[in-house]
């Protein structure tokens, strides 16, 4: 470990999962500060972003990659504190977010420097935390997998979530023809709109389905973007374009337990899915490349943010994600270490 910050202790606090649960499982404990290893940084963090993986890893349904910490978090943001061998494109008080397989509930975190980034012209430390897991998952879903072009028309499922909100932003900025997305609150619908959907369907009381083909006069969408799964997997099918797209990024409500391919077939559908975090740190770091180039000036100019909701001190992580279950949230929820 190289050129430390003054000062960096040998314990920090840390919230841990005691057992498989709900959020009352999410204790805050001791744990021996990180060492950086080669191409590592060890990162004073001041925020950290709550992501739908952290929710699945507290319930015991989405164990970390071999090597990551058990403790959870997926993006960071913060100061650089010490640098491992080898590291050359930061140094020590450099102001970072990163995106981590592990260990962003707690005070100081290592991350790999290609997967790190400086902080990004025009957003504060909390904004910058809650942009790493949701900018590069759905980058990669929507823009590389989902192959999104201007003039498409997107279905954006939890439209209110993190992935949602940024979802519709890009999709606004690179020239959707329609976004339509699922709310489920009067007040999610307004903050929907406006960040520029066209339309936004309360699923409580519409069926999207049947919104969809209202909005896009029976053509469906050429892309849905779906962190829900479950009973949503037959209805994505109905809602979709010829040659349309399914791209499945999380399976809130699990098991699609029935589903006629038939529609897959007669519409030449595409159904796709990922998860962000196995990934290699070289593959995670073309993402961040593509970011940088298309997604940073939108940034610096103001044109896209990531939208922050709420956010917390550290050790009341609990309460955290008893707000992010309740899914009344619009946007983002974040951690931050109080310095």
């Amino acid at each position: 470990m190289h050129s430390p910050l003054n000062n960096i202790p040998e314990m920090m606090t840390a919230i841990e999962i005691t057992h498989p649960g709900g959020p009352e499982v999410l204790v805050p404990t001791r744990r021996p500060v990180p060492v950086p290893g080669p191409g590592e940084l060890l990162i004073r963090h001041q925020a950290a972003g709550i992501n739908g993986p952290d929710v699945f890893q507290r319930k015991g349904l989405y164990d970390p990659p071999p090597g990551a910490s058990d403790i959870p978090g997926l993006e960071v943001a913060g100061e650089v504190a010490a640098i491992g061998a080898g590291v050359t494109r930061f140094q020590v008080g450099d102001l970072v977010c990163a995106l981590i397989p592990g260990g962003g509930y707690a005070e100081y975190g290592v991350a790999n420097e290609h997967n790190t980034l400086h902080l990004p012209k025009g957003l504060r430390l909390v904004e910058a935390a809650a942009m790493p897991e949701t900018f590069m998952t759905v980058w990669l879903n929507l823009f590389q997998r989902g192959q999104f072009k201007r003039g498409d028309s997107v279905l954006i499922h939890g439209g209110a979530s993190g992935i949602g909100t940024t979802a519709t932003m890009l999709s606004k900025a690179f020239g959707a023809a329609k976004i339509i997305t699922t709310v489920a609150t009067d007040a999610q619908r307004d903050a929907s709109l406006a960040l520029g959907a066209d339309y936004a369907v309360n699923y409580l009381e519409e069926d999207f389905v049947g919104a969809v083909m209202r909005v896009t006069d029976a053509k469906g969408v050429d892309i849905v973007v779906d962190i829900i799964a479950g009973d949503y997997v037959p209805k994505n099918y109905a809602a979709a374009a010829i040659n349309g797209r399914i791209v499945q990024i999380g399976v809130i409500k699990g098991v699609a337990k029935e589903v006629d391919l038939f529609p897959m077939l007669t519409k030449r559908l595409t159904h796709i899915g990922s998860t962000l975090r196995s990934r290699t740190p070289q593959e995670k770091a073309e993402i961040i490349r593509e970011l940088e180039a298309q997604v940073w000036p939108l940034m610096a100019s103001g044109a896209v943010k990531p939208v922050i909701y709420r956010t917390y001190p550290l050790e009341q992580a609990r309460a955290a994600h008893e707000l992010m279950d309740s899914g009344t949230h619009i946007g983002k929820i974040v951690l931050t270490m109080g310095r």
